[in-house]
């Protein structure tokens, strides 16, 4: 079993996690996920490494309470333990070499998005990084991403935080500012992904991007995450989830996502029925 040392709320449905797990934390890096069970009869979900600790043999994970699934692991509390733990899983990011890196998060994605820039910015690198949130309510990890990076750029879609900008709009003024990337990595919803690369395509700029969002079984034999790079099939979960952003066909990989919506919604609705079952008894 995989106990549970520490539960943190980011903020109103996204929950931190620091689990005991020393066999996966032995051999983590960033990019990489692991597959998580609450109970034996539970969904298999994957999750991506936010962190990593070897010594302490500790991984933590960073989940919003969106699915049945999600909703239940956010119910358990430190001391409690996980059934099933498994990782990690998923090829590495491909970080060596590079001097100078944009890395763009969006959302939740920011809580993937920092740990490539904490690994850069280890590595001696030049790290710009663009966080992009809905609102200041629901920013994460601010402290964390600023000791990650050379310079931290956040705004929100409302202005709230200040600046009220697109991270497209950001990446844009940085690069036209004269700033050489050697890459940009874009982690958080498809349509930002899919815009990051557009921004960066006139630029010839390479553009790594996480599509760790469509994986489901996490082994390449359910078929869910398949998406297609440069007109070839690909499996997120194991030839990934790292692609090349230009070659992705993000508007194909978005119809897919919403195909099971109507399914997502009723496990949900079944989830809040039962909690609330057992907070009537």
């Amino acid at each position: 079993m995989f106990e549970i040392l520490k539960k943190k709320t980011l903020n109103a449905n996204t929950k931190l996690m620091v689990i005991h797990a020393p066999n996966v934390a032995r051999k983590a890096e960033p990019g990489q996920f692991i597959i998580l069970r609450v109970t034996e009869d539970g969904e298999r979900i994957p999750l991506t490494i936010a962190e990593y600790d070897r010594a302490a043999g500790t991984i933590t994970i960073i989940f919003q309470e969106v699915g049945a699934t999600t909703m239940a692991l956010g119910c358990l509390e430190e001391g409690d333990s996980l059934h099933d733990f498994v990782g990690p899983l998923g090829r590495a990011s491909e970080l060596e070499g590079l001097k100078k890196v944009a890395v763009v998060g969006g959302g939740l994605g920011c809580a993937i998005a920092y740990p490539q820039a904490k690994k850069l910015h280890e590595m001696g690198c030049e790290v710009d990084l663009i966080a992009g949130f809905r609102s200041k309510d629901i920013i994460i990890l601010e402290d964390e991403m600023k000791a990650a990076c050379t310079n931290l750029h956040i705004v929100t879609d409302d202005g709230s935080n200040g600046r009220k900008a697109l991270v497209t709009q950001v990446l844009k003024e940085l690069i036209d500012a004269g700033n050489q990337y050697d890459a940009v990595i874009a982690i958080g919803p498809m349509i930002m992904m899919k815009f990051v690369s557009e921004t960066t395509r006139p630029y010839g700029i390479k553009t790594i991007v996480s599509m760790n969002t469509i994986m489901v079984d996490g082994t390449g034999m359910c078929g869910g995450c398949r998406l297609t790079v440069g007109g070839e099939t690909k499996f997120a979960c194991v030839d990934g989830p790292d692609f090349d952003g230009h070659l992705v066909d993000f508007d194909g990989s978005m119809r897919r996502g919403a195909m099971y919506k109507a399914q997502e919604k009723a496990a949900v609705e079944h989830h809040q029925c039962n909690l609330m079952k057992q907070e009537v008894k």
